[in-house]
């Protein structure tokens, strides 16, 4: 039986998330092919769970062993484990920048997700899409901002991008730090508050449709594109209160046209190619008048939880998601 490490937690204010994603991958995986260990990381703490609990928060801790970082592995009751494979599960810095891809990379223990060029460049959303536009991928107007530099004026920034607009974090997720803003006066406070999540923060104008997402992985002479969901909340966007505490319909499949539906699973498989991806991603759009895809973002570590969107687009697609995982770990080893 392989040992795999599911590695989650991580420095960012998607810890929380981290660990109910842990959870799910843990109920998925088939326990007759994997021992399988959760790992958890913040900061230089990292931690075997050798004792835990599931709970509606994901993981409850009852014992722990320390790992030591220069073969990730650990003791426990006088016996060492080494792992190998990791299952990285951490939405945000390091599991979703590249830094945590690096270490493994550097000691030679293979992982589910993208290395670090991908990881790293879809981690900054503002460079993802920008690369991606270079490949005629529609994007919404957008400007960067960094914590150290002069800001703009706010009415150049409303110039720009128009209102209402979105401000958000440039390396946040979960919705953290994100704001929909409806007039100049709201512009400066939802810079701050994105700023609290990162040095980078994004304007972005805001675009008026349906929003979907599409997830997506491909293995050895197999690519899978999983049926779309279409995101419907009464919220003012889809917030975290909509993503994590059922503030949301989410309609898998999705009601838009089959040739619709065949143009974004084509361009998300394209997309996953454009950034050399690995493991499952999902990439985020909105289709505005006239059926145009817009790109909103590509997550390359999206969320595992029983409700999440992966775990709700393999069932549609009548998949076992412990086959998916099964794949994406065996493809490692053919």
């Amino acid at each position: 039986m392989r040992k795999v490490a599911i590695v989650a937690g991580g420095d960012s204010s998607e810890y929380g998330v981290s660990l109910r994603s842990a959870a799910g991958i843990f109920s998925f995986l088939d326990k007759q092919k994997y021992n399988i260990t959760i790992i958890l990381l913040r900061g230089s703490d990292w931690h075997a769970v050798v004792r835990w609990e599931d709970t509606k928060d994901g993981v409850q801790v009852i014992e722990t062993a320390p790992i030591d970082k220069n073969d990730f592995s650990y003791f426990h009751q006088g016996t060492k484990y080494t792992f190998d494979f990791a299952y990285i599960t951490i939405h945000g810095t390091p599991g979703e920048n590249g830094r945590l891809q690096g270490y493994f990379d550097m000691i030679g223990l293979p992982y589910s997700c993208c290395g670090v060029l991908a990881a790293a460049m879809t981690f900054n959303k503002y460079t993802c899409n920008h690369y991606l536009r270079g490949f005629d991928v529609r994007i919404a107007p957008s400007i960067l901002l960094r914590k150290n530099d002069p800001l703009p004026t706010l009415s150049t920034i409303v110039d720009q991008v128009g209102l209402p607009c979105f401000i958000k974090s440039n390396v946040g997720g979960s919705s953290f730090g994100c704001t929909k803003v409806k007039s100049e006066g709201e512009v400066l406070p939802a810079i701050q508050s994105a700023f609290k999540e990162g040095d980078e923060v994004i304007c972005e104008a805001f675009m008026q449709g349906v929003e979907i997402t599409c997830g997506v992985y491909k293995v050895k002479n197999k690519a899978v594109a999983f049926p779309i969901t279409e995101v419907v909340t009464s919220n003012e966007f889809f917030d975290y209160d909509a993503k994590y505490n059922g503030q949301v319909d989410e309609i898998t499949p999705a009601r838009i046209p089959d040739e619709v539906r065949d143009a974004v699973q084509a361009q998300t498989l394209r997309i996953y190619d454009l950034l050399g991806c690995k493991g499952i991603i999902r990439v985020d759009y909105i289709l505005t008048e006239g059926w145009q895809i817009n790109l909103l973002e590509v997550n390359t570590t999206p969320g595992m939880t029983v409700t999440s969107f992966i775990p709700q687009q393999i069932r549609a697609a009548g998949l076992d998601i412990k086959d998916v995982l099964t794949d994406i770990i065996e493809n490692h080893f053919v």
